[in-house]
């Protein structure tokens, strides 16, 4: 019974730490993007904004790839923000999980 038990277990905690990061890290990338898309923003805003973010809330090791440029929503100036990170696997064995998530935000005109 424990050796079915155990690794379900863990599975259900590292599922949930996977969640938790990528939750965390579309809001950070999300918010990053409207504090880059108003009009007196500095160059590289958003990133600065989303690596403070992440590393407040999670750990410096999720803000290592975060890049930011401009784009078009639906023919209007914006702004995206993309944020790449691992998730380490929960104990010594396991693949790690990879994850891509993205904010965009439409750009103030001044």
């Amino acid at each position: 019974m424990t050796v079915i038990l155990v690794p379900l277990v863990l599975g259900i905690v590292h599922l949930a730490l996977v969640l938790h990061v990528r939750n965390t890290l579309v809001a950070a990338a999300s918010e990053a993007a409207r504090h880059a898309a108003v009009a007196d923003a500095e160059p590289g805003a958003g990133q600065r904004y989303a690596r403070d973010h992440v590393t407040g809330a999670l750990s410096g090791r999720f803000a290592h790839d975060i890049t930011q440029r401009t784009t078009s929503l639906r023919g209007a100036p914006a702004v995206e923000i993309t944020i790449r990170a691992e998730v380490p696997p929960l104990g010594l064995w396991g693949p790690g999980v990879e994850l891509t998530v993205s904010g965009h935000a439409i750009r103030e005109q001044p």
